[in-house]
């Protein structure tokens, strides 16, 4: 058999910016292409809020990368985490031992929470960056309630039925607004000895206003929405300390069982793998046709990228990596072809951040400003259609129109690891090493942290 010598192209990460790289290079002969991915599923991330809060359930935002990327003959998955890349030898290499060599590589690795060097909060506070951090979430706001239901205590009781919520960015005020209805509208009626409606929800913002990548108009309506849910917002606060029990906003105690992590990206850490220079962030600076400046085989896409464009960073949207995913792989394909390859141009064809029914505030082409219902119509038809696969638009289509019906809430089902069940269900009045429902001493941070507001992915 004589050995394949067409290009081969790795993708590192299955997001959005490498999953629209490989469907492109998925249709040309031209290529081979491996998509490696630490999952084996691509996540809708807009969208994780609303399995957090039992809007939808995991599947319907997320689907198999070997079965989006099926048609693609030329294409292979491999399910390994990248451990290092060695451009001197053009490998990329993975931490179970295994490698792989390329003519041309795409990182599309995305970003992570970003705790700012607090190693201990994550154990407090859930973030919303992957379908295990959703049904963390929504495992502790359900049994959040659970628990209320059977306290004695009024000072506990209240514990567990206040929730925090930490960054006031897309995600933060969509989380906020969806626990909102969950418990003032989904609840009330299936519980017996607390009322849902007295839950306290605070919404955290470190900067003096909430959707800071929005206008100070869209900000002030989306503030005077959540007010009007019962959302306690509170801007210009700092974060300095987050334990089991409670948040410490400055020097003020807020004791909740729940806190929930909205605040702050980190770019991925393989982006100080590849040697290349840094901006502040973490992002790797490229050139603008998505490369590294002194190594046009490598495109580096979507979150881990600084792309500045007109003066301004290109934002880190879900649209905007899309488009660059696109732009890497049709440049790769020039080249293949021995074409010139072309300069990336973001086009802004506006966002969404909707905050509860029939409310959310957005922009159309950075020109035109809507908010309302017309805003929440727009939003859900956008996020049907960038949902991959027919299946899962018509699923989350069908679940939010009876959610709309009805204020029922699809997926509220309470799973626990082994591990998780020993401790959370443990008899009243002991408290097991790391449980859950542990009131553990307060770590103080050594320093306040300000919570400012995580882009929309």
């Amino acid at each position: 058999m004589e050995p394949d010598r067409r290009a081969q192209v790795v993708i590192v990460g299955a997001g959005f910016a490498g999953l629209e790289a490989a469907k492109i290079l998925g249709r040309s002969d031209d290529v081979r292409v491996t998509v490696v991915d630490r999952r084996n599923h691509h996540l809708f991330q807009p969208l994780v809020y609303q399995v957090a809060t039992a809007a939808l359930d995991a599947s319907d935002v997320a689907a198999p990368i070997r079965g989006i990327l099926r048609r693609a003959k030329n294409t292979e998955v491999v399910l390994a985490e990248v451990s290092s890349i060695d451009r001197a030898t053009r490998t990329v290499h993975y931490k179970d031992g295994g490698s792989i060599g390329y003519d041309h590589l795409i990182i599309a690795s995305g970003a992570q929470d970003n705790y700012f060097g607090h190693g201990d909060w994550p154990e407090h506070a859930p973030g919303m960056k992957s379908i295990e951090d959703a049904l963390e979430v929504r495992r502790r706001v359900l049994f959040a309630f659970e628990e209320a239901e059977r306290e004695e205590d009024e000072a506990q009781r209240r514990a567990w039925m206040t929730f925090v919520v930490i960054g006031g960015g897309p995600t933060g005020v969509e989380l906020a607004g969806s626990l909102s209805e969950m418990a003032h509208r989904a609840l009330p009626r299936d519980f017996r000895r607390i009322d849902t409606q007295s839950a306290r929800i605070v919404l955290v913002e470190g900067l003096d206003r909430l959707l800071p990548a929005y206008s100070e108009a869209l900000s002030a309506r989306a503030k005077r929405v959540l007010e009007k849910l019962q959302i306690q917002v509170r801007l210009g606060t700092m974060v300095t300390a987050i334990d089991d029990g409670g948040v410490l906003l400055g020097t003020e105690r807020i004791e909740a069982r729940s806190v929930l992590w909205a605040a702050g990206v980190s770019p991925s850490p393989l982006g100080k793998m590849l040697g290349a220079p840094l901006n502040r962030a973490g992002q790797v600076e490229v050139t603008p046709e998505l490369t590294l400046p002194e190594d046009p085989r490598v495109f580096v896409v979507g979150d881990l990228a600084a792309v500045i464009q007109d003066g301004h960073p290109v934002p880190g949207l879900a649209p905007a990596a899309m488009q660059m995913g696109r732009s890497a792989a049709r440049n790769i394909l020039r080249r293949v072809r021995s074409r010139p390859v072309e300069a990336f141009r973001y086009l802004d064809k506006g966002s969404f951040a909707v905050i509860g029914r029939g409310a959310a505030v957005g922009s159309i082409f950075s020109k035109f400003e809507v908010s309302g219902l017309l805003a929440w119509i727009l939003w859900a038809t956008v996020h049907l259609l960038y949902l991959v696969g027919f299946r899962s638009r018509l699923s989350v289509l069908f679940t939010w129109l009876y959610s709309y019906l009805t204020w029922r809430r699809v997926a509220r089902l309470i799973t626990f690891s082994p591990r998780l069940r020993r401790q959370e269900l443990a008899p009243r009045g002991t408290q097991p090493s790391g449980a859950a429902g542990e009131v553990g001493s307060l770590r103080t941070a050594p320093t306040p942290v300000p919570v400012h507001a995580a882009p929309k992915r």
